[in-house]
């Protein structure tokens, strides 16, 4: 080992004309002005793909298995030689979850995402105070977000070559494992799984539970900041699928557009945050808070995949997800994941990158076209 703001809801949200049907295997890749083909099946490495920031993302390689998504206390603490991880049975959950054997040791990077959502930013404190022996911390605004301007919304995604130095800095390198953690359920973790993700790094998990549940644990915290020794790894930007403004509104039309923010913001009862409030025309409401059990961790995948084949989520659709500003989204794609529906693309402006236009229509109320609904 390497030495968004409010929401109302009990787990806070962070966060040209369209075609009249999008092709179901095109999503807008936002950073190039193209459409580009949706990974239908996981990714090459960064490595396969020579470790350029900018590399060509088209092909996908059908042969790659979908690597896990989340680990456990237990597994992490066999990993981190905590726990003696051959005493450690098969982890249950399917495939999403990280089994104790998969990983090798000494390769294992842990980054601390907590974040104040509450108007206090990063939480640069409480990490000094106390965390996972070796995490390294991470800046949600300045690490894992860029500053484009308004019209990209509040949270816009970092530029490629920047992430790729920052990865860098936190002392990653080629073949590492790395977990991800916050004591927000997952809320700001998962923007840096997904962006990880985005870059190439297909070994990037999710603590599930976070800091809570290795707490929980009695596993052993360590105060004071980790310096890592620069990494080597070498991101190949691109990997992830998103769209733009004008894909979100074909994908409303055409596919299948999850808004996942917290109902009340949905209907348009309250707006903390941006200067309108509403919801995309077309979009349906499957807020975050829902896929997080009382004990902070996910649900079960069967039970994630009840929720979003209720919704329309099926394999034959196009499915993308928005939020207030591209963080509880990014966790929404990585719920969908668990779930078993891969390759959901992020709109990284949300809501309010939409609201910076005028000329986008907003609808309010509880359906996705607007409408009051039933009395």
């Amino acid at each position: 080992m390497h030495s968004e703001s409010p929401d109302p809801s009990p787990v806070p949200d962070r966060d040209g004309a369209a075609p009249d049907r999008p092709d179901p295997l095109i999503v807008v890749d936002e950073r190039q002005g193209r459409v580009v083909p949706a990974p239908t099946a996981a990714p090459p490495s960064a490595h396969d793909a020579g470790g350029d920031p900018d590399a060509d993302t088209d092909g996908v390689d059908p042969e790659a298995a979908e690597p896990p998504t989340l680990v456990t206390v237990d597994v992490l603490a066999g990993w981190l030689g905590l726990a003696p991880v051959e005493d450690l049975p098969p982890v249950p959950g399917g495939p999403a979850y990280a089994q104790p054997g998969r990983c090798r040791p000494n390769r294992v990077i842990l980054l601390d995402v907590r974040f104040r959502a509450t108007g206090g930013g990063p939480d640069h404190a409480a990490y000094l105070q106390g965390h996972l022996p070796g995490a390294v911390y991470v800046s949600l605004p300045s690490q894992l977000a860029g500053h484009a301007g308004p019209a990209a919304g509040r949270h816009p995604l970092p530029d490629a070559r920047q992430f790729a130095e920052t990865v860098r800095m936190w002392g990653i390198d080629e073949g590492d494992t790395i977990v991800v953690y916050d004591d927000d359920h997952g809320l700001s973790a998962a923007r840096a799984w997904w962006l990880l993700r985005h870059a190439g790094l297909r070994d990037s998990v999710l603590l599930d539970g976070g800091l809570e549940a290795w707490r929980a644990a009695g596993l052993p915290l360590q105060p004071g900041e980790v310096i890592p020794v620069p990494g080597t790894a070498r991101p190949s930007w691109g990997r992830m699928p998103v769209v733009d403004t004008a894909g979100a509104e074909a994908m409303a039309s055409g596919g299948l557009l999850l808004d996942a923010r917290a109902a009340e913001r949905y209907r348009g009862e309250v707006e903390p945050l941006d200067p309108v409030a509403g919801h995309i025309p077309g979009a349906r409401n499957v807020p975050t808070a829902e896929s997080i059990a009382e004990d902070g961790r996910l649900r079960p995948a069967a039970e994630l995949a009840e929720r979003f084949d209720a919704v329309g989520v099926d394999d034959a659709t196009p499915v993308a997800v928005y939020c207030g500003s591209g963080i509880t989204a990014a966790h929404a794609v990585l719920t969908l994941a668990v779930a078993g529906r891969p390759g959901v693309a992020l709109y990284p402006g949300s809501w309010s990158a939409w609201v910076q236009d005028p000329s986008n229509a907003v609808a309010v109320g509880p359906e996705p076209d607007g409408a009051s609904g039933p009395d």
